[in-house]
């Protein structure tokens, strides 16, 4: 029988594959080093499996990453602190994942350059906002924006492991983050 982080970590990697061991750690919400025991009990176990030298974590050693679900992944753990380990799960094309803060529903829309039309595709419902993670903040001009509220966000590496999320909101037709 699994302890309740185990459970949450092979809940986490069966809904979106491979993910970087740092994401997983982060989303242990535990110091590295009990996240750290908690993922080597598991690999011990044969529950999880290292990929690529041990950057990502994974269920069996064939799992790919996503990386529009890593970006996705980066964004929600902004706001982890707000979400139960299990509120959130896939969502449907071309939303990564959706996730519950304080009985709101977000949908996390990853676009790449030249996907401004894949926005066409979302279906707002009341009670959903949707963050929309771009690779530079100036592609926001160019979209044809869902009727519901919207925030951006963009995901900056850097050189580091861990990316800077910022934050963008449209005020006057301007983007302020």
């Amino acid at each position: 029988m699994l302890l309740a982080d185990e459970q949450y970590v092979v809940q986490w990697l069966s809904q979106y594959g491979a993910l970087p061991r740092s994401q997983v750690t982060r989303m242990l919400k535990k110091p590295p080093g009990t996240a750290e025991k908690i993922l080597k009990n598991l690999r011990r176990r044969g529950q999880i499996e290292d990929i690529s030298g041990g950057y990502y974590v994974g269920l069996d050693p064939m799992c790919k990453p996503d990386q529009r679900t890593i970006l996705a992944v980066w964004v929600l753990l902004r706001f982890f602190d707000q979400v139960g380990p299990l509120d959130h799960y896939p969502a449907v094309y071309p939303s990564q994942l959706f996730f519950l803060k304080e009985d709101i529903g977000y949908e996390i829309v990853v676009l790449y350059e030249g996907e401004h039309s894949q926005l066409r595709l979302l279906q707002p419902q009341e009670d959903l906002k949707y963050i929309i993670v771009l690779p530079h903040i100036s592609m926001a001009e160019g979209l044809r924006l869902p009727r519901a509220p919207c925030l951006f966000a963009t995901v900056e590496f850097q050189g580091r492991d861990e990316p800077e999320v910022k934050f963008y909101q449209e005020v006057n037709n301007e983007h302020i983050s």
